[in-house]
């Protein structure tokens, strides 16, 4: 995975909280936005691999928050083989957050769209909306076409059609809304892995962002910024 955000200096979070006991259990707190504003959660992506963490998306928790948002970016355990561990720690991450904000925003990129569709559906009473951005939203489609490099099958510890719980094409519909924002130039996660989670999910809608990458619409400098920033604010309003 590579992209200019990934490399880019950010800035520090002005707090960072516990929300357990391990030391990837925390939140990253941007907090005062503007009146009655919801709390935005971001979960950043990475392939559910420990070599990414979510450094990479506080550029776009800084850039939320100029927009009056208060925004929260969690941290989890990402251990190959242990997918519960890191269904455990978003949900957790989610609590802790509603427990202070009341139902949340949740934007997840990449892997952490997988993770906020699969919380959407799991505890909806805990979210608001839900903004998966290029998320791996087929876990089976994204076994079969192999992407990265059998992300899937280490994040799980096996194949997909093994845990059919955690996948969210083929669970249930959250109830809340979803809105799915997608670059129809992604090759780290082609925006078919979107559009079958859509045929399986009406009721969700999809923004696709012509010609862009994987990273751009996580990216405040690129010009898909302004499309995935207004569908933010639309779903805080």
């Amino acid at each position: 995975m590579n992209g200019p955000v990934l490399s880019r200096p950010a800035p520090e979070p002005p707090r960072t909280v516990a929300v357990g006991d391990h030391p990837d259990q925390v939140m990253d707190l941007w907090p005062d936005g503007g009146p009655g504003r919801p709390l935005v959660v971001l979960v950043h992506g990475g392939f559910w691999r420990p070599r990414v963490d979510r450094v990479y998306v506080r550029s776009m928790a800084a850039a939320l928050h100029a927009r009056g948002l208060p925004v929260a970016s969690l941290e989890y355990r990402r251990v190959p083989g242990d997918p519960d561990a890191t269904v455990a720690d978003v949900l957790a991450g989610l609590r802790a957050a509603h427990a202070v904000a009341g139902p949340v925003v949740t934007v997840g990129h990449s892997a952490g769209g997988h993770l906020v569709l699969h919380a959407a559906a799991a505890e909806p009473s805990l979210v608001r909306a839900t903004l998966p951005i290029a998320p791996v939203a087929d876990l089976g489609l994204a076994d079969a076409e192999n992407l990265g490099d059998g992300a899937v099958r280490a994040f799980l510890g096996g194949p997909a059609s093994g845990r059919t719980d955690l996948d969210p094409a083929a669970g249930p519909t959250p109830p809340g809304p979803v809105t799915i924002l997608h670059g129809d130039a992604d090759a780290n996660v082609p925006l078919p892995v979107s559009r079958s989670y859509l045929d399986r999910h009406p009721s969700a809608r999809l923004v696709e962002l012509p010609g862009h990458d994987h990273f751009a619409p996580v990216d405040p400098l690129s010009t898909a910024w302004e499309t995935v920033a207004r569908e933010i604010l639309a779903a805080a309003s």
